[in-house]
């Protein structure tokens, strides 16, 4: 049981990943967190670093889709710039998210790597799923609470 909270991966940041790593292990799809994984918890919109990033691994092949807990209206905001398929309140971790996900995909989930900040919620879920899971060091460790 224990195993489900451990990931496979870890990183700094999403920009520290190998992903060369990834298209050697066949990984074709990334389900990615927004908040403390992209962005900071209190920005609101993609930042260049972010945009750059989500640029370069569609230029590699993965196909993206955000998964986040967040409202409609906050993903909707962070995902203007992006563009990238997401499912708003995922209710993470369950599975029924990373599954819809890698439907949107079109991913198996030997193919399917999930990147988050959060043990409880990106990594149990994604493991959960046999999904190829990814815990990245928190951008900011503060937490924030916004209302819609």
């Amino acid at each position: 049981m224990l195993e489900k909270f451990y990931p496979d991966l870890q990183a700094d940041r999403v920009q520290d990943i190998d992903l060369d790593f990834l298209v050697k292990n066949n990984i074709k799809g990334l389900i990615l967190d927004i908040d403390n994984t992209l962005v900071p918890e209190h920005v609101e919109e993609a930042d260049e670093n972010t945009i750059a990033w989500i640029d370069k691994v569609r230029k590699m092949g993965f196909r993206v889709c955000i998964v986040s807990n967040a409202s409609e209206k906050r993903v909707i905001k962070f995902n203007n710039k992006l563009n990238v398929d997401f499912i708003h309140r995922a209710s993470k971790p369950s599975c029924k998210s990373f599954v819809k996900a890698m439907e949107i995909m079109n991913t198996k989930a030997s193919e399917t790597a999930v990147i988050g900040d959060q043990i409880f919620t990106d990594i149990y879920g994604g493991n959960k799923v046999d999904m190829f899971t990814i815990l990245v060091t928190p951008i900011d460790k503060r937490e924030y609470f916004l209302s819609d």
